[in-house]
């Protein structure tokens, strides 16, 4: 009801911005795993992740999610808090920034003052806590405590109560008996102030109740409650504080709701009644879920527990004994770090290794699956003690057998979703690098992987001297293959590589740290290795980071500097004169080179022959096949990427979706086109009958398995020409009524005078150019 009232009030703001909601093209992919706070409102139970949110509707148990997809900024989320009187949800984040969510309304507030506040450092814009008096939320930080007016949507005063005004550290704040109590750290104390002082901004008008560090301080049933770093809580009786009970570990939170304590530590949750009386008690259980508790909330019936690794936990509070878990369907966790489609579905790993491709300090994180919407998670416990599992490779000829590299452990097989063999340099031909100082020191760290036509699997191990290896899964025969012959063995055991793709005439591309583009073909009679990395070979940098072979078989090369394209890779190795061109585009009328000095993270091509290139902190564009024109380029600001860092980018060329890994988490594109088929059997027109429901100029008519060199004409059952369109000429995004996107087609329903057609029968009229194979589709409209 109140924000109708006051939601004018918005545009009087410059701080102030509404986020868009993503929801029609995109989906997000996040992990509600470990739980950072769970509040109670509106007979829902709202539980803040990392970067997103969830809610469970206590009566019907629906479940509900917001995300970047939403309107959410995708920062790592430090505390919530809920106003049954405003119906708003407000967010604080780990860097000051504050969003506010309405029920029943799709947009999203954001807040950037205490963002943009120059006088404040960086780490010290934390929200730590929210606390509503009357009108206004008492926004606890890192520096002192901000007032947000509910319902005028506008920051008021900023109180420094540190001594001579100073910024400190403020975990939270309590209004008790006419004053407001804040639990301070940095030998701070607590401190308080009448809360109907009208000039609270001067910090003489704060009082310290008593020194040290104390990590919250709730009012509960006309009582006032504190908690010091020494693990015991206090009650607050005129400014007294006396000691109730000594916990085993240092409370995480202290809540109250219905005029109910509720203490949580990371083992334990404790419920108190208004006397202080304890009436329940949930205890981390072990044996079915071994966690770590960080917050928790009540009902009348149930403790809410937001945990590190089960998301909510669920138990009765007269019984406490047995958990249910609750969480929307997601990965592990929000850092994934490479990603490998397929039809229907997605693998993720969560590994990592740095710009020098170390992987200290090591990470035990298992992998995630999504398969037919549901997500499959092996978590570290069962992936036979593999670490730093990176790159995916799918076994073309046995789909349901994966390979997940690791940068530490060797290499990981994976049988229909279960981990079944680590390969080692005990069991196959892997190498562990060598430590001259330490010989027994086992570190075998494989990276880039890819499978052949022939259904061999390449990887590449860095660190040793040999790192191209062969793998034949059928028969367990392993090859090995030295790069010494363009990189001298003294460089061998400090190579590291990024990326590994493989042509049709069988040469494998590498993307290496030292010595840029390598090269290498066994299969012409002998061994052909090759490198690019110089200057005079037109190379911005010797570290390449990404590699992609498109259709007309050119070699798209991201570096630590730049992009460039290998155009004729049939005569690579016998060529002397081998360089790389860069793309010069046209920008306000000055040449330019394309993504000038960017640091690549990835670069994938689409059915249509179209670039996705991802960037270090740029965000991911979308390019025309020659790179000549810019179709999309994403970032935060514009999209729901919860963040500009791409790590990596997969394209489900069946369904046309583009999957992007972010440093923040997962989100995904519906870019709509496919890859093309070599005949036109499969070719089908959907949905059909096209129903007057169907928003047909916006969502389109889709044609589908189109092949690569393809003209379709729409006719009317007349023989009247409504629309066409062909392979190459009428390519998507350029505006046409009728599009054509690698193996896809589409038709906003429009006729050649720009008028969306009348109902009745088309036909559409499909011709290869190549094969002269035709196919006729009948499609009904209904309008």
């Amino acid at each position: 009801m109140f924000k109708r009232l006051f939601i004018f009030f918005i545009f009087l703001f410059p701080l102030s911005q509404f986020a868009q909601d993503f929801s029609t093209l995109w989906e997000g992919y996040f992990s509600y795993y470990n739980i950072k706070d769970v509040v109670k409102g509106n007979n829902k139970i709202y539980a803040a992740s990392e970067n997103a949110i969830f809610s469970l509707d206590i009566q019907t148990n629906n479940i509900e999610e917001l995300t970047t997809i939403n309107g959410l900024s995708g920062e790592t989320i430090s505390t919530i808090y809920y106003s049954e009187v405003y119906e708003l949800l407000i967010i604080g984040y780990e860097n000051g920034l504050i969003e506010i969510a309405f029920d029943n309304d799709d947009n999203i507030l954001t807040l950037v003052d205490i963002i943009n506040k120059p006088t404040i450092v960086g780490t010290d814009k934390r929200i730590n806590h929210f606390n509503a008096y009357e009108n206004v939320v008492y926004v606890s930080t890192n520096y002192g405590i901000s007032v947000f007016n509910l319902e005028r949507l506008e920051f008021g005063d900023t109180y420094f109560i540190g001594n001579g005004g100073s910024q400190i550290q403020v975990n939270q704040t309590a209004i008790h008996n006419g004053n407001i109590y804040a639990a301070c750290m940095g030998g701070n104390g607590l401190r308080k102030a009448l809360i109907s002082n009208p000039n609270l901004i001067d910090y003489q008008n704060w009082q310290t109740v008593t020194s040290g560090d104390f990590l919250a301080i709730e009012a509960s049933a006309n009582k006032l409650y504190a908690v010091r770093t020494n693990k015991r809580i206090y009650e607050v009786v005129n400014d007294a504080l006396t000691e109730l009970f000594l916990y085993s570990e240092a409370p995480v939170e202290l809540q109250s709701v219905n005029d109910n304590l509720i203490v949580t530590t990371k083992n334990t949750i404790f419920i108190y009644d208004a006397s202080f009386n304890l009436l329940s008690q949930a205890l981390v259980d072990t044996s079915t879920f071994n966690t770590q508790f960080n917050t928790a909330s009540i009902d009348s019936e149930y403790i809410y527990i937001g945990t590190k690794d089960f998301g909510v936990l669920k138990t009765l509070i007269s019984s406490p004994v047995s958990y249910e878990e609750i969480h929307p369907e997601g990965p592990l966790l929000n850092v994934p770090f490479s990603i490998e489609a397929e039809p229907d579905g997605l693998w993720v790993t969560f590994g990592e290794y740095n710009l020098y491709y170390n992987p200290y300090p090591l990470n035990s994180r298992g992998f995630s699956h999504l398969k037919d919407d549901v997500w499959i998670n092996n978590p570290y416990s069962d992936v036979l003690e593999a670490k730093c599992l990176n790159k995916i490779a799918i076994n073309p000829l046995n789909t349901s057998q994966v390979y997940i590299s690791s940068f530490f452990s060797g290499l990981l097989e994976i049988n229909e979703d279960v981990p079944t063999l680590l390969y080692n340099e005990t069991n196959s031909g892997l190498e562990s690098l060598n430590l001259p100082d330490n010989p027994n020191y086992i570190d075998v760290r494989v990276g880039a992987s890819a499978f052949d036509r022939n259904g061999l699997l390449w990887t590449v191990t860095s660190l040793i001297n040999k790192p191209l290896k062969s793998f034949n899964p059928n028969n367990n025969q392993w090859n090995s293959y030295s790069f010494t012959s363009v990189i001298p063995e003294e460089y061998g055991s400090n190579l590291g590589f990024g990326d590994l793709v493989i042509g049709s005439d069988e040469t494998k591309w590498l993307a290496s740290y030292k010595f840029g583009v390598i090269g290498f073909n066994e299969t012409r009679g002998k061994v052909l290795i090759k490198d690019i990395y110089k200057e005079d070979e037109n190379m911005p940098s010797k570290f390449v980071t990404a590699l992609a072979l498109d259709k007309r078989n050119q070699l798209w090369i991201g570096t630590f500097k730049g992009l460039r394209v290998l155009y004729n890779t049939s005569n690579f190795f016998e060529d002397n004169n081998v360089e790389v061109d860069e793309i010069i585009i046209e920008e306000d009328g000055i040449a330019k080179e394309l993504l000038f000095e960017q640091f690549i993270t990835d670069i994938e091509v689409d059915g249509s022959n179209n670039k996705w290139i991802a960037t270090a902190d740029s965000g991911i564009f979308y390019f025309s096949s020659d790179g000549q024109k810019t179709i999309f380029h994403f970032t935060k600001d514009n999209s729901p990427l919860p963040s500009n860092e791409i790590k990596d980018v997969s394209i489900d060329s069946t369904n046309g979706i583009v999957y992007i890994a972010t440093s923040r988490g997962l989100v995904s594109f519906s870019a709509g086109g496919s890859s093309t088929f070599e005949d036109l059997q499969e070719a089908y027109a959907y949905p059909n009958p096209v129903r007057p429901t169907f928003n047909i100029v916006e969502e389109k008519v889709k044609i589908k398995d189109i092949s690569e060199n393809v003209n379709i004409k729409i006719t009317d059952i007349e023989g009247n020409l409504v629309a066409e369109a062909q392979s190459r000429i009428n390519q998507r995004y350029r505006g046409y009524n009728l599009e054509i996107d690698g193996g896809t087609a589409f038709w906003n329903g429009k006729n050649l005078a720009n008028n969306v057609v009348a109902s009745g029968v088309y036909l559409v009229m499909l011709s290869d150019l190549d094969t002269f194979e035709t196919k006729v589709l009948k499609l009904m409209v209904v309008r």
